[in-house]
């Protein structure tokens, strides 16, 4: 067996056998959906209710202001105007809503003010301008001697339904889903590189602070053992999503299939108003569900997993380097940011950008760089993306990958047995240049 292949083997070995590797490789899909549970349970608690104090001069208003579970609304137009300010200076009330007489408009839009101690929301303010618009363009209508009740009629209420080319239905809100599930893979590769990365530069570090480092380049080449630290950490990655992904479509199958049988065994016992909603309801799931099963699953399999290697060795590359040049984590502070900011701007460039336009030229020229294209293209991929980008996209991925790995070969045989020194950019250029 070679020397490179002993060294893969020995770091994959320990990475699997770790016991934290093995506890969240099972454990972070719990962990995932908990998180997930507990922030739908937080959205449907109730909030605090909030009493609002409406100081209404013109008497036309406050019957307008409809109160709710959250914000309940008391008509004080008779109090003094200062006293409620001070009550709500004392915090006996949320807010207090001024609405003065209505005797000139240009005056009256301009003389409405909420106060409160706390800033409000901007929905908040919203849903009150927007009731308050509403009441005096009504009573604009009247004055123009506009029938209200006909302009109402006469408004139109257009709900498009959505169809393919080839005649079949199609649903809204597809392209948040396959934005959903490709800013999930593209955050996966992100998450994947910063921690697989930062386990080879730590296990770098360690090996090079107890000076086994020495012992060890004694028998192998610096190269061999760089390459031989990245591909071992990376098939152990590679291991753990491939556990994630047979347990995600297990569950994908269970609940498809449980969700038929549950609507085939209580539709029989609804009465047929229950029944049309049930049966409505279930058969927009079921197209839901259809529709993500014709998503290009194996593409957006396939395509992770060389994303993620090509990705992960990369950057690994320059992680190895650092932990070579450095005697200690915080040493490697100050190159770190270079190297994460082009993850940070493929994340973002492909929630802002290719949500928007997939296939736009912003979205299509990142998702051929090599420092943003595992995150850009893996956003992309589930809105259907040519096969030759994405084998160019690869082609100029690995490509980079052998020049980075190539460059930083040689700051790592140079660093690796540096000690007592914290390097700069300035040193690191030199050790290139040996």
């Amino acid at each position: 067996m070679s020397k490179l292949s002993l060294i893969i083997k020995r770091e994959f070995v320990a990475k699997v056998r770790n016991k934290s590797f093995i506890v969240m490789t099972f454990l972070s899909p719990l962990l995932f959906v908990g998180i997930a549970v507990f922030v739908g349970y937080l959205s449907t608690m109730k909030a605090d209710l909030k009493t609002i104090v409406v100081h209404d001069q013109s008497g036309k208003f406050f019957n307008e202001f409809k109160s709710d579970e959250e914000y309940k609304y008391v008509d004080f137009s008779e109090v003094n105007l200062q006293v409620l300010k001070d009550s709500i200076v004392s915090e006996a009330y949320e807010g207090l809503l001024v609405i003065p007489k209505n005797e000139n408009s240009a005056t009256f839009q301009k003389g409405i003010q909420y106060i409160s101690n706390d800033s409000p929301s901007v929905m908040f303010i919203s849903d009150i301008e927007e009731t308050i618009n509403h009441k005096l363009t009504q009573e604009n209508f009247q004055k123009a001697g506009l029938d209200t009740l006909a302009i109402k009629k006469a408004k139109s209420d257009i709900e498009i339904k959505l169809s393919k080319a080839s005649g079949e239905a199609s649903l809204k809100g597809l392209n948040e889903i396959k934005i959903g599930i490709g800013g999930a893979f593209g955050y996966l590769i992100m998450m994947f590189i910063v921690i697989y990365g930062n386990m080879v530069m730590r296990s770098v570090i360690e090996e090079k602070v107890s000076r086994i480092i020495e012992v060890i380049i004694s028998s192998v080449k610096p190269f061999q053992l760089m390459m031989g630290k990245i591909i071992g950490t990376s098939l152990a990655g590679i291991l753990q999503f491939m556990i994630w992904a047979i347990l995600g479509l297990t569950a994908m199958f269970i609940l498809s299939t449980v969700f038929g049988i549950q609507m085939g065994a209580t539709s029989g016992m609804e009465d047929q108003a229950m029944k049309a909603a049930q049966s409505e309801m279930g058969g927009t799931i079921q197209m839901y569900i259809q529709e993500l099963w014709n998503l290009p699953i194996a593409t957006i399999l396939i395509s992770f997993i060389f994303y993620f290697i090509g990705g992960y060795f990369l950057y690994s590359s320059f992680y190895a380097s650092i932990g070579a040049a450095v005697d200690n984590e915080t040493d490697s502070q100050q190159f770190l940011l270079p190297i994460i900011m082009p993850l940070i701007l493929g994340v973002y460039i492909g929630f802002f950008t290719v949500m928007n336009d997939p296939h736009g030229t912003v979205a299509t020229v990142f998702s051929m760089i090599p420092l943003t294209s595992p995150i850009v293209m893996m956003m992309r991929i589930p809105f259907g993306v040519p096969l030759w980008q994405i084998l160019v996209s690869l082609v100029l991925l690995f490509a980079t990958f052998f020049l980075v790995v190539w460059f930083a070969a040689k700051i790592y045989r140079v660093g690796i047995l540096m000690y007592g020194k914290k390097p700069t950019w300035k040193e690191l250029y030199k050790w290139s240049k040996y």
